[in-house]
């Protein structure tokens, strides 16, 4: 039996060496993460499989009481057994993957295994199936409540999994017990280490990822929030001398320059002396980044083609800045040792090029919004609130630690709650789909500084996605509800949003079941700026002035509200409009 077990350890480091290797493969661990969908299920499948496969040829071959160590079996005598880890491999899979992966793994684990033959071919067959079922369901109920299986639970279950494989053997295989008292223990005590070790292995390298991820994260929204005054004057040496300082400050990179499309603009760091604002033409490389608009590295002197002869830069990752779909500029991260140019480095310029190019739309956005002679449109289209953006960053921040999925989805919802700004202030009407949009994503970040507080409703008609309104008028009511029409003990804040077609136009209702306006106020909202310690009534003002500018007095805000009884805005806007033009997009 001690031989046998010192057999079997050899044969399980084999297993946890090509799981250390596999590990380290980025896009192993994506499945890892990814975990949904059947193309993924197979590809995990076809992995655990191998693994599988890989134990039963590494088995150990047992007849009687004779143990033939084989380094690689290609079958298995009629009247011989074999010990191996392959319900380790089974169990992982399950654990993992859950039921459709633990299933499939479990069933080519036990073909492969009954068709390699010996006395315990079917009953290992048998029990590699159940244990695939097992631990897909056990792994399937862990991850529905959102658990972690831990190791020592993993090793206990193996102890089981091995345990229902003897009784198989002992009921299906003649002379079962004699084969059970041979391999039982070994079998045990291998497969339970194998598996506490294997999977203590997949959960300390998933957890350092998940860990990179979050300071990545955390280091991009630091730089944003620092950068954030800057880049809203926009590219300009001084805004681009102070943003550089701070990326050179929290990134750790030897140098790090922008440009506008001819000119460096600011460079901090190694080669300061020789790559001068307003006085260096911008690099061929950087060009060439302006031209097609990718990210590009350079991985040696010559490919940055600086002309300075002492130059230490050796190597450099040149990422475009965008505005409106027009690549303006471009921010250089340098290295003088070309091995510090490594995917982590890429992946935080690329970040912070997305975040930068949306500040800069942000700005641009601002600058021209000053223009604009009215200035209460201004205000209502392009007011970006500088508060709103960073709770929002504070709240991403704190997700990073404790959730980083959930707080990559809110930043997809911040980019798309600006991005809905920028293009709300550059355009008249938009489509109802672009409203919602908005909406949502203001929802989204609301709901995560406030887990469970609000609660909010859509009965919309389908045929009327498409129909125009003018934009941030559903965003600003929803706004306007969720920060004036509740209490703060209030238990259930509920916001509906009701949009239906009405004889000659569309209706749009918002109704929340807050505390009410005074009747008082209640006569002057909508009509005129009334000043209270809660607000002043301006955003409803602007939204009543807006839909009577563009659809007539005919489409002015309804507002109804009854004290604790909630608050109900609704206004109709005709589907023609003046001078006959319809803003009907329906048949479209």
């Amino acid at each position: 039996m001690g031989d046998l077990l010192l057999m079997m350890i050899e044969r399980v480091g084999l297993i946890v060496i090509l799981g250390f290797l596999l590990l380290h493969i980025k896009q192993f661990r994506w499945l890892l993460h990814k975990q949904n969908g059947y193309k993924v299920s197979f590809i995990l499948i076809g992995i655990f499989s191998s693994f599988t496969i890989v134990s039963n040829y590494t088995g150990i071959e047992i007849s009687g009481n004779t143990i033939m160590n084989n380094n690689w079996l290609q079958g298995v005598s009629s009247s011989s057994t074999i010990a191996n880890t392959r319900i380790m491999g089974i169990e992982i899979s399950g654990l993992l993957g859950g039921p459709l992966v633990g299933v499939g793994v479990g069933f080519i684990a036990g073909i492969h295994r009954f068709a390699l033959g010996g006395t315990t071919a079917l009953s290992c067959a048998i029990s590699s199936i159940l244990a695939g079922v097992v631990t897909g369901y056990i792994g399937y109920l862990y991850q529905k409540r959102n658990r972690v299986v831990t190791p020592k639970f993993s090793a206990m279950l193996s102890i089981y999994m091995v345990s229902l494989e003897m009784l198989m053997i002992l009921f299906i295989t003649d002379n079962g017990w004699s084969i059970i008292k041979t391999i039982a223990i070994p079998m045990i005590i291998v497969n339970s280490f194998g598996s506490f070790i294997l999977l203590s292995m997949i959960q300390s390298i998933l957890r350092q990822e998940e860990h990179a991820k979050a300071i990545q994260t955390h280091k991009v929204l630091l730089i944003a929030d620092k950068t954030l005054p800057y880049f809203r004057q926009g590219l300009t040496e001084e805004s681009c001398t102070q943003v550089a300082q701070i990326i050179y400050h929290f990134t750790g990179t030897d140098a790090v320059s922008l440009t506008d499309r001819e000119k460096i603009l600011a460079h901090v760091g190694l080669g300061s002396d020789h790559h001068l604002p307003s006085h260096s033409l911008i690099t061929e490389l950087s060009k060439e980044v302006l031209k097609v608009g990718n990210i590009m590295k350079a991985k040696s002197r010559g490919e940055i083609n600086c002309k300075h002869e002492d130059c230490l830069l050796q190597a450099a990752i040149v990422i475009p800045l965008t505005s409106r779909g027009k690549t303006i500029g471009t921010l250089k991260l340098y290295f003088k040792d070309s091995n510090s140019l490594s995917p982590v480095e890429e992946e935080l310029a690329e970040g912070l090029a997305k975040i930068f190019s949306t500040q800069l739309e942000l700005g641009e956005a601002e600058l021209q919004s000053k223009l604009l002679q009215d200035a209460e449109i201004k205000a209502l289209q392009a007011q970006i609130n500088p508060h709103f953006l960073f709770n929002a960053i504070n709240t991403v921040s704190a997700l990073c630690r404790t959730n980083v999925e959930k707080a990559r989805k809110l930043l997809l919802q911040l980019s798309v709650y600006f991005r809905c700004n920028l293009q709300g202030a550059r355009q008249l009407l938009i489509p109802l789909e672009q409203e919602l949009n908005h909406v949502h994503a203001y929802l989204s970040l609301e709901q995560a500084r406030f887990p469970n507080k609000y609660e909010v409703k859509t009965h919309i008609q389908d045929e009327l996605h498409t129909i125009l309104l003018p934009p941030f008028v559903l965003q600003l009511l929803v706004e306007n509800a969720l920060c004036h029409a509740f209490s703060k003990k209030q238990p259930i804040c509920l916001v509906e949003i009701h949009v239906y077609a009405k004889q000659n136009g569309v209706h749009f209702k918002v109704k929340d079941n807050g505390r009410g306006i005074e009747p008082g106020k209640l006569e002057q909202l909508g009509k005129a700026i009334v000043s209270s310690k809660k607000g002043t009534g301006t955003a409803l003002y602007n939204i009543n002035e807006r839909l009577m500018g563009l659809f007539g007095d005919g489409t002015t805000l309804h507002i109804a509200s009854q004290l604790e009884g909630g608050t109900e805005v609704s206004f109709t806007i005709p589907t023609e409009r003046k001078e006959g033009r319809t803003i009907e997009n329906i048949s479209s």
